[in-house]
């Protein structure tokens, strides 16, 4: 036996060192090694299908939701005229909140945009920031799409005013059937 046989011994019984080894360990918890969240729960930034949240998508998503039903539930619910003006103004609110996020989101992409370009510019990158330049022009088309929202919004007007239409006319649908239910079905 020479001076290094000592480190290249084998064990004379690999089935025994291995149960010494799991006794030893115990249990490893499920949860050390498993992921039980969602997919995309952990990335707040953005979507499944990589469209980011705060995008002018989330004003779109907030503008194409049923407001109608939701009056007609809300009429059901409490049929008096001070809920219905404190619902419509919670949705202004809403829509006034969501139109803050999409336009800091886009007005903070710009700005680092406008860096990527700087600095891709000295570095000689053509096409990368012909690439840049693109995704700028698009962000200030959708920043553009959101302020002319937003200003239609304040004028009663246009899609943002659409909501306020949808919920009203949902509302009052929803007192018509109390009192279809209630009143005009009762037989004299």
């Amino acid at each position: 036996m020479g001076l290094f046989s000592f480190f290249n011994r084998q064990p004379h019984n690999d089935q025994a060192v291995a149960q010494d080894t799991a006794s030893l360990m115990g249990d490893i918890p499920e949860d050390i090694f498993v992921e039980k969240e969602q997919p995309g729960t952990t990335q707040p930034e953005e979507k499944q299908n990589g469209t980011p949240i705060n995008s002018i998508h989330l004003l779109y998503d907030f503008l194409d939701k049923n407001y109608e039903s939701k009056g007609y539930n809300d009429a059901l619910i409490n049929p008096d005229n001070t809920h219905l003006d404190q619902n419509i103004v919670a949705l202004k609110n809403d829509l006034e909140r969501s139109i803050r996020k999409v336009k800091t989101y886009y007005e903070d992409f710009i700005r680092q945009i406008n860096f990527h370009i700087a600095s891709r510019s000295r570095s000689g990158m053509v096409d990368t920031v012909e690439e840049l330049a693109v995704k700028k022009e698009i962000a200030e088309s959708h920043i553009k799409q959101v302020i002319e929202i937003e200003e239609q919004a304040r004028n009663d007007e246009g899609v943002g005013h659409g909501i306020i239409i949808s919920y009203t006319r949902g509302f009052r649908n929803g007192l018509a059937a109390i009192s279809g239910h209630s009143i005009l079905n009762k037989h004299f």
